[in-house]
C-alpha cells in the first residue's frame, strides 16, 4: 500500500474503491459533476486542501477535465497536485459499452499505470504522519456521538468545530477525524462539546 498525505479526489464510487486497493489516504469522490452544486462537499474539498493538500486524480476525457479545472478554481494552487492517467482506448469491465469519448477511466487502469500517475504527481513516496491510535467508531459511539438521544447535536459541534461540513456521514466522519487530528486532539475537543 501506498501512503499519500495528501486527500485524493476521485469521480466516482468505482475509481475510489479501485483506488483502495493501492493507496492508504483519504478518497473523496466528486460524485461526478454533483460537486458543482454542493456546497457541502466543496467545503470538505477546501478543508482537505488547507489541512493536507489534495491530489486531483480525474478521468482524462472532457468531464474530468471539467471537474479539475472546477476544483482548480475552488482551491489556492499551492495546495493542489495532479496526477493524470494516459488515454487507453477501451471499456471497464462493468459496463456494458465504452464511455461517450471510448477511453478507460481511472476504475479501468492497471496498478502500473495508476502508481506511474501517482510517481510523476510527486506523491508516490510521500508519507502520512504517523498519528498513533485511530478515532473508532466505537469511540464515537462511547463518546456519544452515535447511538444517543442528542448525538447528532454533538456531532454537529464537533464538524464545527474542526470548520467540516455537517452532513458527513458517520463512515466519512471517521476518515475526516482520522486524517485532520490525532486520537488525543479528539479527546480534547469531545471533552469540550457542551453537553446540556
Amino acid at each position: 500500500m501506498i501512503k499519500l498525505k495528501e486527500a485524493v479526489i476521485v469521480e466516482g464510487k468505482y475509481d475510489k474503491i479501485r483506488l483502495e486497493s493501492l493507496i492508504d489516504a483519504l478518497i473523496i469522490t466528486t460524485d461526478g459533476f454533483a460537486v458543482f452544486n454542493n456546497k457541502e462537499k466543496q467545503a470538505l474539498i477546501r478543508n482537505m486542501a488547507e489541512r493536507r493538500g489534495i491530489l486531483i486524480l480525474t478521468d482524462s476525457d472532457s468531464a474530468g477535465f471539467m471537474i479539475r479545472n472546477f476544483l482548480c478554481g475552488c482551491i489556492p494552487k499551492d495546495k493542489i497536485k495532479h496526477a493524470y492517467i494516459p488515454e487507453i482506448i477501451g471499456k471497464e469491465k462493468r459496463k456494458s459499452a465504452p464511455s461517450k469519448e471510448g477511453t478507460l477511466g481511472v476504475e479501468g487502469m492497471s496498478s502500473d499505470v495508476l502508481e506511474k500517475a501517482l510517481e510523476k504527481a510527486g506523491v508516490l513516496y510521500s508519507t502520512a504522519d504517523e498519528k498513533g491510535r485511530a478515532i473508532t467508531r466505537s469511540d464515537l459511539y462511547d463518546d456519544g456521538l452515535m447511538g444517543g438521544e442528542n448525538s447528532s447535536q454533538l456531532r454537529h459541534q464537533l464538524l464545527e468545530k474542526l470548520s467540516l461540513p455537517g452532513k458527513l456521514s458517520t463512515t466519512a466522519l471517521i476518515d475526516v477525524l482520522n486524517c485532520v487530528i490525532t486520537y488525543d486532539e479528539y479527546r480534547q475537543l469531545v471533552s469540550s462539546l457542551d453537553r446540556r
